[in-house]
């Protein structure tokens, strides 16, 4: 379904439009980033922190490491203010760019079992598509992200794969 290949290109993608989110975010004041705008989470802060909460969860069911405490209902303040989100997010991004670069064919494969504290239940699903959606949900959430802090007067990087810096 995936490669090893493919997860490096995400994991790198990953990388570079958050490391561009926060050198916005470090500029912008608490007021700015946690005025509801409308979206599904609210504000920028809180949609930041929801996607950082997944990413750590995500990972943590492929790495084997930490996992957050927090269920989906407390993932908008799963970091307190906008630096701890950013040094945060600066570990997290390097942690799934670590997992990337030593995952092996083999490794997406079979199927993933875990529990949800958030439904409550027993999942199974194949490993590549919950890899896919560790990188689903990093884009879909950074699209809400950008398209706030356009409206905010702020000027995101292009998000245009094609476009993405060489490592």
């Amino acid at each position: 379904m995936i490669t090893p290949e493919y997860c490096r290109t995400m994991a790198a993608y990953n990388k570079w439009q958050n490391d561009g989110l926060r050198e916005i975010v470090k500029t912008m004041d608490s007021k700015a980033l946690e005025q509801d705008r409308g979206a599904f989470f609210g504000s920028i802060i809180a949609t930041l922190n929801h996607l950082l909460w997944g990413d750590t969860l995500w990972i943590s069911r492929f790495d084997g490491g930490p996992a957050p405490d927090q269920t989906i209902k407390d993932s908008t303040q799963y970091m307190p203010t906008s630096a701890t989100w950013a040094a945060q997010r600066f570990r997290v991004d390097g942690r799934i760019t670590h997992w990337a670069d030593h995952v092996h064919a083999i490794d997406l494969t079979g199927t993933l079992r875990w529990y949800s504290g958030s439904l409550q239940r027993d999942f199974e699903k194949p490993v590549g598509l919950c890899v896919m959606q560790l990188f689903n949900h990093q884009t879909h959430h950074r699209g809400q992200v950008h398209a706030m802090l356009t409206a905010a007067g702020e000027k995101p990087n292009d998000t245009d794969l094609p476009f993405m810096p060489e490592s």
